[in-house]
């Protein structure tokens, strides 16, 4: 046996290593990302939950300000205004 033929398979075993390792390294890298994205898309999710219940809450309260009683009731209350009585209200017709 010549000295090629004896290093053939030990190089054969060193590429197989090293390919090995590589893919190793590989796959505990792409787990590591997998979880650190899923870490992240479970705090967003919660993120988006909170806004949401937020924004129906916010929209609660805008229609509960908005509504016609409470309008009335800042504008007597706050600003002072009255209703204007039938004599003072004038209809004006176009032509």
């Amino acid at each position: 046996m010549t000295i090629a033929a004896k290093r053939q398979p030990f190089l054969l075993v060193i590429v197989f290593a090293t390919v090995c390792i590589i893919s190793a390294i590989a796959l505990i890298y792409t787990k590591h990302e997998s979880r650190k994205l899923f870490v992240e898309l479970e705090t967003l999710t919660h993120q988006r939950d909170e806004l949401n219940i937020e924004w129906g809450q916010l929209q609660i309260e805008q229609s509960t300000w908005a509504t016609h009683s409470r309008i009335e009731q800042v504008a007597t209350e706050d600003l002072s205004l009255v209703r204007p009585t039938s004599a003072e209200i004038y209809v004006i017709e176009r032509q």
